[in-house]
């Protein structure tokens, strides 16, 4: 199992880019600057003429690639939670037990990330900041619900449906097992998020993860503390 997803390509929704960046050279470079360039400027600042003069190229050879910047956004997003899956299955396949496989699931989406050596183009951990700090800009636009039937966010969504039936697995009786995943998801990047800007608005520090609340949280909520 661990050979075999070792070898794993990351597949993001073919209509989130014009060009797939993984099949060249320049599109592999244009993913791995636009990550740091992002992190560095944020994405309000970013755009694609401060990324071509970054990785030495036109702008319009960005554009043979992505349509605009949300677009790029979309891509880093989607490859984010598909790699994130990835971590899920690659970490509770061999677990039997059910409430140490929600457990594990939860410390997979709650930790802090390292990066994988695997994949050598994306720096996962700077991925990750970009993550907590700009996910929500993917999603948070006038075109959201088009775009979600064109299946933009299907790779988001499959990660909140796998914790989902991890959870129900665990508490078949629990009513809200959707609103659960999907709010340790987001509450994780968001308790992160307070963690650097906010602490005093948070009982999260150094000493206690994010992962350490979430997982409290769920097994108060579903009875699973022995």
């Amino acid at each position: 199992m661990y050979s075999l997803l070792s070898n794993v390509k990351i597949s993001v929704p073919e209509k989130i880019y014009v060009k797939d960046p993984e099949s060249s050279d320049l599109g592999k470079r244009i993913i791995q600057e636009s990550i740091q360039l992002i992190h560095d400027i944020g994405f309000e600042a970013f755009t694609f003429k401060k990324l071509g003069a970054k990785i030495g190229s036109n702008e319009s050879s960005i554009y043979r690639y992505f349509e605009n910047k949300h677009k790029l956004l979309l891509y880093l997003s989607s490859w984010y939670w598909a790699w994130i899956e990835y971590q899920i299955v690659l970490e509770t396949y061999s677990i039997q037990d059910n409430k140490n496989k929600l457990i594990k699931a939860i410390e997979v989406l709650c930790r802090t990330i390292e990066e994988d050596s695997n994949f050598s183009h994306i720096n996962e951990v700077v991925l990750n900041a970009i993550i907590i700090h700009e996910n929500s800009k993917s999603f948070l636009t006038k075109a959201v619900d088009t775009q979600n039937k064109e299946g933009y966010f299907n790779i988001y969504k499959r990660v909140v449906n796998r914790l989902k039936d991890i959870i129900s697995d665990n508490a078949p009786l629990y009513k809200y097992p959707a609103s659960l995943a999907s709010t340790i998801i987001e509450g994780s990047l968001h308790q992160h998020y307070l963690k650097d800007h906010f602490w005093s608005i948070t009982d999260c520090k150094e000493n206690v993860l994010p992962a350490t609340f979430f997982k409290n949280l769920t097994l108060n909520a579903l009875n699973l503390h022995e």
